[in-house]
């Protein structure tokens, strides 16, 4: 069963569970209807958290050659369903079918990656005295609860999935509600290649229900969550609560900062695709142009004339930019734009009607500089979460870390320069989980430790550092 069924269902148990009530799936491009989702509560999510139960009882005890066999196969079945999966994410997002495909390929390389690194992940001996032998071990959690964000559902719940099992965890996701279909499909993917039945879950449905239901589960022993500001804190509040450790990814407002050594013509292709891809809904998203005085016009018209060149489309026609997840999400996004009283809108901040007339009626905005903004601006201190980027020109290095350090987020930023010593010591002055030079991003960046300071969150996903976050440390000492 797969994508195709008129209702997406719940994954429980390795089986699908349908619901007497649904909601529609939307398309964001066109306003239509792709089907109908189904619209699990509080039961079936205690279903799923004793699923999981279940089969961790046998998979905490397999070995990590078995975890590592596992995970490998599940990465190669997801990239024998890469056409599928793609078309998938492409339909419920909207975003282009090349960006569509690369989140597969990083799902995989997720799964690919835990199932090699788990082998290598010990605990450690520790030389306390000589008739003492103490040692730790990693032991898993039990069962975690994933509620992950609908700008890259496979890639947020593919690398929650993937480290959870693989340190011996079992698992229940609740997708977005926007994008659940994919997650449905990687749950049935990996049941296909021998994990236990209930290793991995799923309850489609909203946040308000099926959400809270999970965050506040008893039995749920560790929570990931990746979205809002907001409803991370309530997540918090939910684990704290029960004295359950969180892993959060939240909002963030990420600094490309442009010095005048910079590479501009090199840098310009970085910087547009930073707010652009996924048509700016991206939580490190390069929403924030910080750009020295001596520079700031040239890089603004040359950002203006890439800009201008970007093609928007339908998400399966693969162009540059495809629509945002939703009305409500252009409602937003728009909203932003008609209170700017700072600034000035060099391009963009339109429907691309004028483009196409097709194209009027999703949820579509052609990508938007706003230059010279109040750094305290709303614009400039939110996550607006669109194709957006505002412009902040500063004269000195202190004053660009200023602007830098100037909001309540701290996920990514970059440094654009020639100078090493400047990027070594802006590096660490910067406030910021990840700090790039000359480049923005890395790929998928699986083997990078992700997460952000201040209001971004805490803990990390991806790279080794994510299977402590899974882990729990036990302390055995032994007098000889």
């Amino acid at each position: 069963m797969s994508a195709q069924i008129t209702q997406t269902t719940s994954f429980i148990g390795g089986r699908h569970v349908p619901s007497l009530l649904t909601y529609a799936n939307i398309d964001p491009a066109t306003g239509g209807q792709l089907g109908d989702i189904a619209r699990a509560g509080a039961d079936e999510v205690d279903r799923a958290v004793q699923a999981a139960a279940r089969a961790q009882q046998e998979w905490k005890r397999s070995s990590p050659e078995q975890r590592s066999r596992l995970l490998i196969a599940t990465a190669a079945v997801i990239t024998a369903n890469r056409d599928d999966l793609a078309r998938i994410e492409s339909e419920d997002t909207g975003k282009p079918l090349t960006q569509a495909y690369a989140d597969v390929d990083v799902c995989a390389r997720y799964f690919e990656f835990y199932g090699h690194t788990i082998e290598s992940y010990y605990g450690h001996a520790i030389p306390l005295a000589e008739d003492m032998h103490v040692y730790t071990r990693r032991e898993p959690f039990g069962v975690t609860g994933h509620i992950v964000a609908w700008n890259y559902p496979l890639q947020l719940i593919g690398r929650a999935a993937a480290t959870s099992l693989a340190t011996g965890n079992c698992a229940v996701a609740k997708p977005a509600d926007e994008t659940p279909r994919s997650t449905v499909r990687l749950a049935e993917l990996i049941h296909s290649v021998g994990f236990p039945a209930g290793a991995f879950n799923v309850v489609t449905g909203l946040g308000a229900e099926a959400g809270a239901a999970l965050s506040a589960h008893p039995g749920v022993a560790h929570l990931g969550f990746v979205g809002s500001t907001q409803t991370g804190s309530a997540i918090a509040h939910a684990a704290a609560d029960r004295v359950v450790p969180t892993v959060l990814e939240l909002g963030g407002k990420s600094a490309n900062i442009v010095f005048p050594d910079a590479d501009i013509d090199a840098a310009i292709p970085s910087l547009v695709r930073s707010i652009i891809q996924n048509a700016g809904q991206t939580c490190s998203a390069g929403s924030r142009l910080i750009v020295h005085r001596d520079i700031h016009a040239e890089v603004v018209e040359k950002m203006a004339a890439a800009m201008a060149q970007v093609t928007i489309g339908y998400g399966l026609d693969d162009p540059m930019l495809g629509p945002l997840i939703s009305a409500k999400q252009h409602e937003r996004v728009d909203g932003f734009l008609s209170e700017v009283d700072s600034g000035q809108i060099v391009t963009g901040g339109t429907r691309p009607g004028e483009l196409a007339d097709d194209l009027a009626v999703g949820a579509f905005i052609t990508p938007t500089i706003v230059d010279s903004v109040d750094p305290q601006a709303r614009i400039a201190q939110e996550e607006v979460f669109g194709p957006v980027v505002v412009t902040l020109p500063f004269a000195d290095d202190d004053e660009a870390v200023a602007l830098a350090n100037g909001t309540d987020y701290g996920l990514v930023s970059a440094l654009w320069t020639q100078n090493i010593s400047r990027a070594h010591r802006l590096a660490a002055e910067v406030d910021a989980g990840q700090i790039f030079v000359n480049t923005y991003g890395a790929g998928g960046g699986v083997e990078l430790p992700f997460g952000g300071f201040k209001k971004s969150g805490y803990g990390r996903e991806k790279s080794i550092e994510a299977l402590d976050e899974y882990t729990q440390t036990k302390t055995i000492a032994i007098k000889l």
